[in-house]
């Protein structure tokens, strides 16, 4: 299969950066949201990135004027249709997705290979919903995705080998590099990642360090480039509890069970550096533990 033009669903933190490593490879991008003002924020996004690549003599001017000539910004998320390779990006709620493949649905191309960046869902159950559980598979860019390295490719049950194969090239164009995960909750990265975020916060919640002092043990006792606290606000409380939640839910054993502090963060809306508020406060020049 051989993919030219790649339609991107969901323009925020990880839709954006997945547009930008694309058309930096010379693929055609249609990227879609719901909302011109986030299609305005991912653009600008993308510019300031193309930019430090630039500076940083990763790229060249020539090479950022081209990447940027191949993103179209759309709020028609049927306009991804007919594109080669589909990658949803939208917020981490099946329904959410559901809807996505749905409304896709008509639109499609014959040979177009759907995909999602989901982080922890089931990928066979996400496939049932689509006319095309042989060629769907999980899609999984780390954040943020121009820095990091890893792509998750995820099989469903009904994944067949081209669709897999195919994905594997369109990973080496892209300079990253694959790692091949079975379909159970979170897959390979998430599955070891959250729950230890969800410990940093129960030895919050207990009492046994503060903020500051588990991110330092964390960075300086383990050589962690960030701690586990100031990770959890990068990726957002409301995805590492709702992660959390996919992994409780599936394996059905407690010791994935989500620390009620990650749960009232969540419920107070402090989300974490998106918010402005989270494990940390990001409202003034240097951030600030919040408890």
């Amino acid at each position: 299969m051989n993919i030219r033009t790649v339609g991107v669903v969901g323009a925020g933190q990880m839709g954006n950066g997945i547009a930008h490593v694309f058309a930096v490879a010379g693929y055609d991008v249609v990227l879609c949201d719901i909302s011109e003002d986030q299609l305005a924020r991912a653009r600008a996004t993308v510019e300031k990135n193309l930019a430090r690549q630039v500076a940083r003599e990763r790229i060249s001017g020539a090479d950022r004027d081209a990447a940027l000539a191949r993103i179209r910004t759309t709020t028609d998320i049927t306009r991804a249709g007919p594109t080669d390779l589909v990658i949803e990006a939208a917020t981490e709620r099946e329904s959410v997705k559901q809807e996505i493949f749905a409304t896709l649905a008509p639109h499609l191309g014959a040979d177009t290979i759907l995909t999602t960046n989901t982080s922890s869902i089931s990928i066979t159950r996400l496939a049932t919903r689509t006319d095309r559980p042989e060629r769907f598979m999980g899609f999984h860019f780390m954040n943020p995705v121009p820095v990091m390295q890893l792509v998750e490719l995820i099989r469903g049950i009904a994944t067949d080998q081209a669709t897999y194969e195919t994905l594997l090239g369109v990973v080496e164009t892209l300079g990253k590099t694959a790692a091949s995960a079975e379909d159970f909750p979170a897959f390979i990265v998430n599955r070891i990642l959250m729950p230890m975020i969800n410990e940093a916060v129960y030895t919050l919640y207990e009492g046994v360090g503060n903020v500051r002092s588990i991110d330092e043990a964390l960075k300086l006792g383990a050589n962690h480039p960030m701690g586990p606290l100031e990770l959890a606000d990068f990726i957002g409380l409301d995805t590492c509890l709702a992660i959390m939640n996919v992994l409780h839910d599936g394996l059905a054993d407690t010791k994935y069970r989500p620390c009620p502090l990650l749960t009232k963060y969540v419920e107070a809306g402090w989300l974490g550096r998106k918010t402005k508020r989270g494990f940390y406060d990001y409202r003034g020049e240097v951030p600030v533990p919040t408890r």
